[in-house]
């Protein structure tokens, strides 16, 4: 291997770019969705489920203008054999009289009727909070669990650098809804703990690479052997995450409002942690690592000695 190497386009010395446009976006999402309010379902903010028995598989989309015609928007999921049951939550208050309303609608154009009305229950933002708590939750014992395994297997930085990495990963992601006015349920935490993972493994892989190159004690500096060690997995990361997201789109453009409650943000998320391994996490393991030459720890190719 060559003990010297000229990059045209250096990561570390672009990385306050990266900062300044990640950051900026971040900033203006949480401040839209703080502002307007984040656009919270059923699932955070309480409200009824029905559960009817169509007798048959009904099309999501037909169910759904069916429902427009009560001004009902709802998430539908189905249950019992060959999904003949409409299982039906919405946000909009239904009283006796307002269900009732909604079976003549469906009576009328699926020939249901009150009969047919399995479960029919309100409940309140209470189980939303649960909801929120124990995703905050899950979120902080993932993160605890990857930064311990991380010092474990490289060292402190590199777990530091990881975590900062997730959590501009969970911030992009959730600024992103706030700025679009998307709907935050179920499937986008489900969607989130997922993009948490998906982002540690292409994180792991660069850092890898880094301190394989570290180990070989090149006569490098810190800024060149990083991005080296970044270009000889760019496009391994980009293609990886590039095959996901050729998969992703379809069901995105083709599946229902219900899987795309748990696509969109996975391909959003997906996006963005690719795109934080390579422009984030390295350039944060840069300046933890001048940070502590600072402190009199000095980088010595593979080594920080005294």
């Amino acid at each position: 291997m060559k003990t010297e190497i000229k990059n045209s386009f250096s990561f570390i010395k672009n990385r306050k770019i990266f900062y300044i446009i990640t950051v900026s976006f971040i900033l203006i999402g949480l401040i839209a969705g703080g502002v307007r309010g984040f656009n919270y379902g059923i699932d955070f903010t309480g409200g009824t489920l029905l559960q009817i028995n169509m007798h048959k598989h009904v099309d999501e989309k037909d169910l759904r203008e069916s429902l427009k015609k009560e001004g009902i928007k709802a998430s539908i999921t189905y249950a019992g054999k060959n999904n003949t049951s409409a299982v039906i939550k919405t946000t909009t208050a239904m009283n006796n009289a307002k269900r009732a309303s909604v079976i003549a609608t469906l009576n009328k154009d699926f020939g249901v009727t009150k009969k047919d009305v399995q479960t029919f229950e309100h409940f309140g933002p209470s189980v939303g909070k649960m909801l929120k708590h124990n995703a905050v939750k899950a979120i902080i014992i993932a993160d605890i669990c990857m930064l311990i395994y991380i010092i474990i297997r490289f060292e402190w930085r590199f777990g530091i650098s990881a975590i900062i990495c997730i959590l501009h990963d969970v911030l992009f992601l959730i600024a992103f809804y706030g700025l679009f006015h998307l709907q935050v349920n179920n499937p986008f935490i489900a969607a989130l703990l997922t993009v948490i993972g998906y982002s540690i493994n292409d994180t792991i892989v660069v850092f890898d690479r880094i301190r394989e190159n570290l180990s070989l004690n090149l006569k490098w500096g810190l800024s060149d052997l990083i991005d080296t060690s970044v270009k000889k997995v760019l496009a391994r990361s980009l293609m990886t995450s590039l095959t996901t997201i050729l998969i992703i789109i379809p069901v995105v453009a083709l599946g229902g409002v219900t899987i795309r409650e748990f696509t969109v943000p996975l391909l959003v998320g997906i996006a963005a942690g690719t795109a934080s391994s390579i422009f984030i996490a390295s350039p944060v393991y840069y300046d933890l690592s001048k940070r502590n030459e600072k402190r009199g720890r000095k980088y010595v190719g593979a080594k920080a000695k005294k």
